[in-house]
């Protein structure tokens, strides 16, 4: 299991958020190429990246921001805001690693079915398509967190196995930027309900200890990005970790 370091992006400031709160916002005096830069000084390969104000609809990172991400030498998973399948092409053509659709997954019905059929003859990517899935008592939210959808959390991970995706990016939006530990439990229902599928953890990570329970099950990584933040785990230890993981390949 793989820790990857994670910058959301808020009005071009580097912000952490809890439960997913825009009002209950931390910001932090490092600008989004200084942390680009720290972890890759510190041999960090891989980074998580998200557009909070793309995730409500709202585009005027975008540009700055794929500007930014152009220049690093690091694979990005990235999202916020991804509304099309035109963007999604554009994004892997131009060498983001792997793209996390949410809302339009989520709003659009014919969305997964039409970029499925999009992707089917493209070699790998659908492992570099990421499917998010935004959790709250077990009801998927979405558009930044404050709609609700419909549809039951177990329902939509079948919708998207059957038409080839098996990423999925978690997030427990009550342990998002608390500090309060890991959802276990829901990552835990999610692999039996569907063991094949390659889980993405993220929310409550606040030390390595989280990681290291996390690690006993078959979670493929997790996102951390407060813990970091509030000095609680050092791009360090994720080095020492990931490189761990590497060599017991």
């Amino acid at each position: 299991m793989y820790i990857i370091p994670a910058i959301d992006i808020l009005d071009g400031k580097v912000v952490r958020l809890r439960e997913g709160d825009y009002n209950q916002k931390t910001e932090y005096d490092v600008s989004i190429e200084e942390m680009i830069e720290r972890y890759h000084s510190n041999g960090t390969d891989f980074i998580h990246i998200i557009d909070l104000n793309g995730a409500k609809g709202d585009f005027t990172n975008q540009k700055a921001l794929f500007d930014i991400i152009k220049k690093t030498e690091m694979r990005v998973q990235y999202g916020g805001g991804i509304r099309t399948i035109d963007q999604v092409n554009h994004l892997l053509d131009s060498g983001i690693h792997r793209v996390i659709v949410g809302t339009q997954a989520i709003s659009n019905p014919d969305f997964l079915p039409e970029l499925s059929k999009a992707f089917a003859k493209k070699d790998d990517y659908a492992n570099r398509i990421v499917i998010a899935i935004d959790v709250l008592d077990e009801v998927i939210k979405y558009s930044g967190w404050m709609e609700s959808s419909p549809i039951k959390l177990m329902d939509y991970v079948d919708k998207c196995l059957a038409l080839g995706f098996f990423r999925f990016l978690c997030t427990d939006i009550s342990k998002d930027g608390k500090l309060e530990g890991a959802a276990i439990d829901l990552y835990k229902k999610l692999l039996d309900h569907s063991p094949m599928i390659k889980l993405i953890a993220s929310g409550g990570v606040s030390a390595m200890e989280d990681v290291y329970e996390l690690a006993k099950y078959p979670i493929r990584s997790v996102v951390v990005g407060k813990a970091i933040y509030e000095n609680r785990i050092s791009i360090e230890e994720i080095k020492e970790w990931n490189l761990k993981m590497l060599s017991s390949l």
